[in-house]
Parts: structure tokens; sequence; C-alpha cells
């Protein structure tokens, strides 16, 4: 599936079983929330505190999807067309950052 098919499904999805969007503002502080969720699985699982019990049956890839779910709610909201904002700016870091990162020592 393609961003902009992505989008498609959302916004159907949306009008069938959401009602309506949330405003932009709410749908920002779930993004900030769904973001908080993966850094505490991230944080804890792949970094140095601990996994609290209760935190071990957290599925990374649902929270990443929760995430991607709502900026393409925010993308569809605000008339932006992910797939080419998307393709834009992978042509942009390409062309900025191919001998950049060839280049790095600290990633050899």
């Amino acid at each position: 599936m393609d961003l902009q098919h992505a989008q498609k499904t959302v916004d159907t999805w949306i009008k069938a079983h959401g009602v309506r969007y949330f405003n932009e503002l709410t749908n920002m502080a779930q993004l900030t929330e769904e973001v908080g969720e993966v850094a505490r699985i991230i944080s804890r699982r792949y970094g140095e505190q601990s996994e609290k019990e209760s935190d071990k049956n957290k599925d990374l890839g649902e929270e990443l999807a929760d995430v991607l779910f709502v900026v393409l709610c925010l993308a569809n909201q605000t008339g932006v067309n992910l797939q080419e904002a998307f393709d834009k700016k992978l042509e942009i870091k390409t062309k900025r950052d191919h001998n950049r990162h060839h280049s790095n020592e600290k990633l050899k």
C-alpha cells in the first residue's frame, strides 16, 4: 500500500467508524502520546532502562502503526499529500546526504 492509498483508507475508516476527525490540535496531542508509547518500549527494551513486567507484552509494531495512523489523519485534515511530500523529501535527502554519510567516520 502506498501512502496515498493509506491516506484514503484512513479517511474511509474515519467516515465509517470515527464519525469525524478530531481537530488538528487534538490529533497533535494524540500523536505525541503515541510517540511516547513507542519511546517507552524502545527505551526499556533496547535502551538502558529495565523493562517493567507490564510493558513486556507491548507490541512495538502496533504502537508504530498508531503513530502512522495519526500522521495519516493529520495529513488528511490539513490537505497534505504524504506520497508527494515523502517522495520529495527522499529526493532531497538523497542528494544532500549521499556523500555526507559515506564520509562520516562515525558510521564506519
